[in-house]
């Protein structure tokens, strides 16, 4: 049975899988409903050009897939090892009281933090907060900072803010701190997070802080952004905002810059590979054709495989011995009466034992007996291979009388002539 059908058949099935997995794990467009400040995200609304103007920099950077624990850590060790900045984009996914409290250690042990918008709670731990809370269709003007369009002859060309920053109540960092002298209960860290200075870097045109960075004993800084939209890709393509941006993304001291991706959504926990592709087969149509012809194949596969019926008897095919095949060959000769054909094989039998070689050339077998009577000592030796020489110009005769009395011949010709060694064996 051919089994090509069957080969061709998981072939094609191998190829549909690695065709479907190459589908779903290749770089996907982003959504353009996904308005997450990601760094893994090269949509409009992403904000993976902020990271690969940094790559193309020589900055050291970094993506961080968990969660912010240890984070005070990374503020020792090499120049190169330890995080300068940590960046957290506005994400979905607010940080957890302890994260909070890791954040504040880092900050205390000289680290640098940029929050931008809601910065999953930094900004109000900080204690400042983001007016209005809701983003709405006014906007407020943005006044360039003196530094930066001092270097340009050209004026910036600057989007609008959305949001811009107010100091919080100072009432409830108050009640933060009374609970916190408590013995019971143990009180946020981000009560005890006092900066000493802090300096406006991007301002309205009325003079409210839309970018501020506060200083902390220890050398530590937390910066915070009012508008997360400056920080995304349209914005960097269409107006002079990385000029502005990029000094605030330059830590004081080296080290890498580490953007928040864990609480984007992005997390080390997400589905692996084999889900990705599952879905995406479940969800696309190309993948609904490709699991169709799976199930096609695999079905061909379970009818083809399976034999209907009793097993077929085969015809049994043996080798012929040596012998059978010797047997045979005399039966065709005497059947044709072909004694001149088989004189002739005997003869040549003998020429190729008495060659030292074992093979023998075309030679004549009339002229190769004349020189084997002259090389032949004995006369009973010499009428053997006379009476070979007539039998073999003989035509015609009786079938098994002319060839057992070649066999004869040939056999006393070999008794004569065989070498000395054959003759001690026998």
């Amino acid at each position: 049975m051919s089994y090509r059908l069957e080969f061709g058949l998981a072939l094609l099935v191998a190829v549909a899988i690695g065709v479907a997995i190459f589908a779903a794990n290749r770089t996907p467009k982003p959504a353009e409903q996904d308005f997450r400040a990601s760094t893994l995200l090269s949509g409009p609304d992403g904000s993976q050009a902020l990271y690969r103007v940094l790559v193309r920099l020589g900055r050291q950077v970094e993506r961080r897939r968990t969660a912010f624990f240890g984070l005070a850590g990374d503020t020792v060790g090499t120049r190169r090892s330890r995080t300068a900045l940590l960046v957290v984009l506005n994400p979905p996914m607010s940080l957890d009281q302890a994260e909070i409290d890791e954040v504040v250690d880092f900050v205390r042990h000289g680290g640098a933090v940029l929050a931008a918008g809601f910065g999953g709670g930094i900004t109000r731990c900080a204690g400042w907060r983001l007016q209005p809370e809701r983003a709405l269709d006014d906007s407020v003007a943005v006044r360039p900072p003196l530094d930066v369009g001092a270097q340009h002859a050209a004026p910036l060309r600057l989007p609008r803010a959305a949001r811009v920053l107010a100091p919080r109540p100072l009432r409830g960092r108050l009640e933060g701190l009374v609970k916190r002298s408590g013995a019971d209960e143990p009180g946020d860290e981000c009560t005890m997070l006092v900066p000493q200075t802090h300096d406006t870097l991007i301002a309205a045109v009325d003079g409210r802080p839309i970018a501020l960075r506060l200083h902390y004993a220890g050398g530590g800084t937390i910066t915070l952004a009012a508008d997360v939209g400056w920080f995304r890709n349209r914005v960097w393509r269409d107006s002079d905002v990385p000029y502005v941006i990029l000094p605030i993304l330059t830590p004081a001291r080296r080290g890498r810059v580490v953007w928040d991706e864990y609480h984007q959504g992005f997390g080390r926990e997400s589905r692996g590979t084999a889900a990705l592709t599952l879905d995406w087969m479940l969800h696309s149509p190309a993948g609904w054709a490709i699991l169709q012809l799976v199930a096609v194949g695999l079905v061909w596969l379970g009818v083809t495989s399976v034999r209907f019926g009793p097993p077929r008897s085969a015809i049994e095919r043996r080798r012929r011995s040596p012998l059978e095949h010797l047997e045979a060959l005399a039966a065709g000769l005497e059947s044709a009466s072909d004694s001149d054909t088989a004189v002739q094989r005997i003869v040549a039998g003998l020429r190729r034992r008495l060659s030292r070689a074992g093979r023998v050339g075309s030679t004549d077998l009339k002229a190769w007996l004349e020189t084997l009577e002259l090389a032949t000592t004995t006369p009973r030796g010499r009428g053997s291979v006379r009476r070979l020489r007539h039998l073999i110009t003989q035509r015609g005769g009786a079938f098994p009388e002319r060839a057992l009395d070649a066999a004869q011949a040939v056999e006393d010709v070999w008794e004569e002539l065989r070498p000395r060694t054959t003759r001690d064996t026998f």
